[in-house]
């Protein structure tokens, strides 16, 4: 196996099979394209199988709370903008308990690429239906079905205006390596769902299921359509599921309409450690 600078030696306790590996290796691969270093990254995560992944990284890393990993890398790069800001969570880490931050992530286009492990269950905790969940799919929880519709995420973030949205498969790293590459160097809020399968407790949508559905969008394709885009990303199942970019709008990022902190963010600022017990004592009855 060909070894990289992200690479480190932490025992994974992903099921063997997980798509997450593929997610992993596409990841770092894409790096090291890039020219990046660990130095250069801040990996961040929530609560789940996929907010695992910065354990499994040689870079900065933040591992938050549940449904909390986008208001996290917010902070971050506002304070330091020069790192490159990778949010990994899974689908209900991103759109149940983080739904609301999801939203706003759009409307903000903070400079972050947001990649959500899509395997339509919660793994962590052993297979309960997900935002995701095919309607009529049986789970560890829902054992008569799931009665609700799901979730798209790349309709709704077209339908909000996101200024970039694509879809991958960890079935195929080497496609999933240059869709990473393109959101990375994407000025704004990038979102990438990654078709997964969850090995242990999806035994509906496998591999071999994806394999059969997925197909690129053709090189005809506009994705600065919205209107087309917003057609192409409603078709599913045996329609065919299509992955690659497929909506982007050209605007300003968070961070270009904050003139104060483009040349002046908290990680640049000198640091001079101060005493407050002079202002402690003024607080003092």
């Amino acid at each position: 196996m060909k070894t990289s600078q992200f690479d480190n030696n932490k025992e994974n306790t992903w099921c063997p099979g997980c798509g997450n590996f593929g997610i992993l290796s596409s990841m770092k691969a894409a790096f090291e394209d890039l020219g990046l270093t660990p130095e250069d990254l801040l990996i961040v995560s929530g609560i789940g199988q996929a907010a695992k992944l910065p354990h499994y990284i040689h870079a900065n890393g933040f591992n938050g709370l549940h449904g909390r990993a986008l208001p996290a890398a917010f902070g971050a790069h506002v304070a330091n903008a020069k790192l490159k800001m990778i949010v990994n969570t899974g689908d209900g880490d991103a759109l149940a308990e983080g739904g609301n931050h999801f939203i706003h992530a759009i409307r903000r286009n903070f400079d972050i690429t947001h990649l959500i492990h899509d395997n339509q269950v919660y793994g962590l905790t052993k297979g309960q239906a997900s935002p995701t969940t095919p309607t009529g799919q049986k789970t560890t929880l829902q054992i008569e079905g799931v009665r609700i519709d799901p979730l798209n995420p790349v309709t709704l973030a077209i339908s909000l205006g996101c200024s970039f949205v694509a879809r991958a498969s960890a079935g195929d790293q080497a496609f999933l390596k240059e869709i990473l590459k393109a959101a990375m160097n994407h000025r704004g809020y990038a979102l990438v769902d990654i078709l997964q399968p969850c090995v242990t407790f999806n035994k509906v949508n496998t591999y071999q299921w994806f394999k059969d559905r997925v197909y690129a969008v053709p090189e005809s394709y506009d994705p600065y359509d919205k209107v087309a885009a917003f057609a192409e990303s409603l078709k599913w199942g045996d329609d065919g599921i299509p992955v690659g970019i497929l909506f982007k709008e050209d605007k300003p990022s968070y961070y270009d309409r904050l003139d104060h902190i483009k040349t002046d963010h908290l990680a640049s600022v000198e640091r001079k450690p101060t005493d407050i017990q002079p202002l402690l004592n003024q607080l003092k009855f």
